[in-house]
């Protein structure tokens, strides 16, 4: 199937329209309109995917980081709010690259918590490209079970 063709208001120049670079234009301008997150995805980064899971003593944060080094990552907590951000870095090639469609560079993501958090017990452990953050619920946040007597 042969790709239509567009004129360029700059003259009788004639190019193959390209629909992937048009989405991209277009997905440009609507962040702009709305600044959706200004610094970090007009080209500067990128947000990973995450889940957060609530058990009875604690939350549990997984954020998708494949090829992200431990030494990369950066885990902040303040108050209620837990911050994820680093960096994945572009590995050496040596062939050409005809395709990239995987996230390269700075990613933050942030999660407000529901609840007050026990700052001081949380932990982060990096296993198969998913960083696991366990933050413990506040003491008086945890549900205790009452016997009926």
């Amino acid at each position: 199937m042969a790709l239509p063709i567009r004129r360029r208001d700059t003259g009788s120049e004639v190019t193959a329209w390209d629909p992937i670079a048009e989405f991209d234009r277009w997905s440009e301008q609507v962040r702009s309109l709305f600044g959706f997150g200004a610094p970090l995805l007009n080209g500067a980064g990128f947000m990973p995917l995450a889940d957060i899971e609530e058990t009875e003593d604690a939350f549990l944060v997984e954020v998708d980081l494949p090829g992200v080094k431990k030494g990369d990552i950066d885990v902040e907590i303040a108050g209620r709010r837990l911050s994820v951000s680093g960096e994945r870095k572009e590995r050496e090639r040596k062939g050409v690259l005809r395709g990239k469609t995987r996230n390269v560079g700075h990613f933050h993501y942030e999660v407000t918590l529901p609840t007050d958090v026990d700052a001081e017990g949380v932990s982060a452990s990096l296993e198969e490209g998913t960083l696991t953050v366990r933050v413990p619920k506040a003491v008086g946040e945890r549900p205790r079970r009452i016997a009926v007597s």
